[in-house]
């Protein structure tokens, strides 16, 4: 253990990107709960990064506008997709989001096998780089942030399912690329999860899981992806039993 790890130049920046994630995930996640597609998230967030490993295939910059572009229109393609799947055969549904989010896993890795840094790619689409977050990063997710709160509280998309299905792909494709694949299905499930579904709650649950897992990934020199959402599962546990263990007091 180690205090050198513990640095606010680090993870300042990436406890704000963790609730940048957290402001947009929890509403969309009790939206996922009450709608059963709890498998929605992995499938986009693995079709929007299968975007990304095209746009590197055809020599696009990662971070580049291109590669953006290249993201977000797969997201939405296939959030498009799932919209008209729902209508048609909603039984299926939740196969559907299954089967495409392995096949846009292997897709990816099929078109990274010839990469020699496809290992070092995949880890960062699965795991995320939070810990390089930078203030000028946050930008475009803050950007979505609030373009995603507004439409979802102000303009009322939520309860517009095709609205529903737009604003989660770019949400998604934003965080993904900030958090990984792992955290964005944590950050939707998990607290509003624990929570039942009420969002100061779900909030509580979520602001612990990433300052817990960024202090333990900063103390022990872990992974911060994987060690956010172990947190996020152990303050899950905790939570409700906390809650009921005062309700009894």
């Amino acid at each position: 253990m180690t205090l050198d790890g513990l640095q606010p130049t680090i993870l300042l920046p990436a406890l704000v990107a963790g609730l940048l994630v957290l402001a947009t995930h929890i509403p969309l996640g009790r939206e996922v709960l009450r709608r059963g597609i709890i498998f929605i998230d992995l499938a986009i967030a693995q079709i929007a990064g299968l975007g990304i490993v095209i746009a590197s295939t055809l020599g696009f910059e990662i971070n580049g506008w291109r590669t953006q572009v290249s993201a977000v229109i797969a997201a939405l393609t296939w959030a498009l997709c799932l919209r008209w799947m729902e209508r048609k055969n909603p039984t299926h549904l939740e196969a559907v989001i299954g089967v495409s989010f392995v096949a846009a896993a292997c897709a990816a890795i099929l078109l990274m096998s010839q990469d020699p840094h496809a290992g070092e790619h995949l880890k960062d689409l699965l795991v995320g780089q939070i810990l390089w977050t930078t203030w000028d990063g946050l930008l475009p997710l803050a950007g979505v942030t609030a373009l995603t709160l507004l439409g979802w509280f102000g303009l009322r998309w939520r309860d517009s399912p095709l609205g529903f299905y737009l604003l989660f792909a770019i949400t998604v494709t934003a965080s993904v690329q900030v958090v990984g694949v792992y955290l964005v299905f944590a950050s939707l499930i998990v607290p509003a999860l624990a929570a039942g579904g009420r969002l100061v709650r779900a909030g509580a649950v979520g602001v612990a899981g990433y300052v817990l897992g960024l202090l333990a990934s900063g103390l022990f020199d872990l992974p911060a992806g994987a060690a956010i959402v172990l947190a996020l599962v152990v303050c899950a546990v905790i939570f409700p039993t906390s809650l009921r263990d005062g309700q009894a007091a």
